[in-house]
C-alpha cells in the first residue's frame, strides 16, 4: 500500500534537512541554485504535496492563486493554464482557474470580486479590459497581467514579442522563396491597435517591408474569431476570390489547422503549393498532417516567469519596486508544413 510523501521524505531523498526544503517551497533565497533546482526535482518525482491548511494558519495566506483566462476551450490558454499549474505546485501553490469567457463585466469581477479574500494573487488575462481600464488593476492584492490589452499599468506583466515574432515567421516563409503570403485571423477594423492580432498584423506587413514586397490587401482575410471553422473558410474564401498566395500565415494554430484542412479539400499540397505557418505552438500541431510549423511564443516562460513574479509580490519581497514588464523568449519551431521532413518527431527550432 503506498503511502504519502512527506517534507521528510523529500529532505532525506535529496540529503538535506527540512529546513532547507522548506525554504525552497516558500522561495528563500538562502538556498542556492543547484540545491533548489534538485529539490524541485525530488518534488515532482516523489509527488510531494505541502499541507496547505497548516501552512496558511501559521502564515495567514492560503497557498492558492487564481489564473484568469479568456476560455479553455482555445488550446493555448487550456495549456497555458497546465503549464502554470505545473509552475505553481513546484512552489507549493494550488490554482484556481476562472474563466471570463472574454465578459468585461466578469473580467473585472475577477480583479475586484470578492474571492479574492480566498487567494493570495490573481494572473489575469483580459480579452475585453483595455488601456482605459488600467486603473482597476490597482486592487487589493497581488495581481500579474498577462497579454496585450493594457501596458503600463501599476502591476507586473508578462507578455510575448507579438510583432517580432510574427515578422520572423513570414520572414521564414520569405526565406524559402514564398512572396504570395495570405494573412489570415488579421483583426477587425474596429480592435484597437495593441490588441494581439493587430501587433501580429504589423510584425506581418513589416516583414513585406523589408522585402521590398507590395502589401496587397486581397491576401489579409480579417477575422474576429480564430478557430479552425474560421481558418477553413479564410481558405475558401481567397480561392473564391481567385487570389493567388503561395503560402499562409495564420495568427494562431487553430486558425492554421483549419486552413490545412480547407487546403487539402481544394487538392493543395502542402508545403509543395503552399507552406503554411501558424503561431502559439500547440500541442496538436505536432500530430497534424503534415505537422505544423509554428511560432513558439514562449508559453512556458510566460507561465514560470508569471508565478514567480506573483510569488515575489504575495511574499512581499517586491513591494518597494516599480511595476515590471517581461517579455518571454520566441522560436520558429519549422515543421513539415513549410518543409522540415520528419518534423514531428524532432522539431527544429530555428533562430529568429
Amino acid at each position: 500500500m503506498s503511502t504519502v510523501p512527506t517534507i521528510h521524505d523529500v529532505a532525506r531523498a535529496a540529503g538535506v534537512s527540512i529546513k532547507t526544503v522548506s525554504n525552497v517551497l516558500n522561495d528563500n533565497p538562502k538556498v542556492g541554485p543547484e540545491t533548489r533546482a534538485r529539490i524541485r526535482q525530488l518534488i515532482d518525482e516523489l509527488g510531494y504535496r505541502p499541507n496547505l491548511s497548516a501552512r496558511g494558519l501559521r502564515s495567514g495566506k492560503t497557498s492558492v492563486i487564481a489564473l484568469a483566462v479568456p476560455s479553455l476551450r482555445e488550446n493555448y490558454f487550456a495549456e497555458l493554464a497546465d503549464s502554470v499549474i505545473r509552475a505553481a505546485a513546484r512552489r507549493g501553490l494550488r490554482v484556481v482557474i476562472e474563466q471570463t469567457n472574454g465578459d468585461r463585466e466578469l473580467e473585472i469581477e475577477a480583479l475586484s470580486g470578492g474571492e479574492l479574500r480566498f487567494i493570495d494573487g490573481l494572473l489575469f488575462s483580459p480579452a475585453q479590459l483595455g488601456q482605459k481600464d488600467v486603473d482597476l488593476l490597482a486592487t487589493r492584492g497581488p495581481v500579474v497581467l498577462l497579454g496585450e490589452r493594457i501596458f503600463g499599468g501599476p502591476t507586473d506583466h508578462v507578455t510575448m514579442h507579438n510583432s517580432s515574432s510574427s515578422r520572423a515567421a513570414v520572414e521564414h516563409l520569405l526565406s524559402l522563396g514564398r512572396t504570395r503570403i495570405a494573412l489570415i485571423g488579421a483583426p477587425v477594423e474596429s480592435e484597437d491597435n495593441a490588441s494581439s492580432a493587430s501587433l501580429r498584423e504589423q510584425g506581418y506587413l513589416r516583414a513585406l517591408d523589408d522585402a521590398n514586397i507590395p502589401h496587397d490587401g486581397q491576401l489579409i482575410v480579417r477575422e474576429a474569431h480564430w478557430g479552425r471553422e474560421s481558418g477553413a473558410a479564410a481558405i475558401r474564401l481567397l480561392r473564391r476570390s481567385g487570389v493567388e498566395f503561395d503560402a499562409v500565415f495564420a495568427l494562431n494554430d487553430t486558425l492554421a489547422l483549419g486552413a490545412l484542412r480547407a487546403l487539402g479539400e481544394a487538392g493543395l499540397r502542402v508545403p509543395d503549393d503552399v507552406a503554411v505557418i501558424g503561431f502559439d505552438n500547440i500541442d496538436e500541431g505536432r500530430f497534424s498532417s503534415p505537422s505544423l510549423t509554428t511560432v513558439d511564443p514562449g508559453r512556458l516562460e510566460i507561465a514560470e516567469t508569471a508565478v514567480d513574479l506573483l510569488v515575489e509580490r504575495i511574499q512581499e519581497k517586491g513591494d518597494r519596486m516599480p511595476a515590471r514588464t517581461i517579455k518571454a523568449g520566441f522560436s520558429i519551431v519549422a515543421r513539415e508544413s513549410t518543409g522540415f521532413p520528419d518534423a514531428s518527431a524532432s522539431d527544429t527550432a530555428l533562430d529568429a
